[in-house]
């Protein structure tokens, strides 16, 4: 049976919500780790992005950009630009909203999305980041 491991994934961003799709990316560690059944975490490392599902359509993306702006207007008063010296505020509230991890289960060898589920990572800092993702992947006996 393979044994759990740990990896990361290095991605650019663009900046400005940009949303990018991990998923052929996951599902390709998870045929070369041979795992028939488990699980995949992912954590992203930064306080300005975030991970989660969504369906991966343009329609969809500029919706939910206008959401995010909604419940956490970019142009508020944020003390954070006062107090931290940067004009990110939104940035953090919108990814510990979102959160920086996610699980998915793998089932038959497959990551269990369904058909129009895409695990993203989304970037919520204005301008464009390097990130990183680690991954494990955990097989079940």
């Amino acid at each position: 049976m393979p044994s759990a491991r740990t990896t990361k994934l290095t991605i650019q961003t663009r900046g400005a919500k940009d949303v990018v799709d991990l998923t052929g990316e996951l599902s390709r560690l998870v045929e070369s780790a041979k795992i028939e059944e488990g699980t995949v975490h992912l954590f992203a490392v930064g306080s300005t992005c975030a991970l989660t599902t969504l369906e991966n359509e343009d329609g969809l993306l500029q919706d939910f950009q206008k959401v995010l702006d909604r419940l956490v207007p970019p142009t508020d008063d944020y003390a954070h630009a006062q107090t931290g010296g940067d004009d990110n505020a939104p940035s953090h509230i919108w990814a510990s909203l979102i959160g920086p991890s996610l699980t998915i289960p793998v089932v038959g060898g497959r990551l269990a999305l369904g058909t129009w589920q895409q695990a993203v990572l989304v970037e919520l800092d204005f301008r464009p980041r390097r990130r990183e993702v680690v991954v494990q992947l955990v097989p079940f006996p």
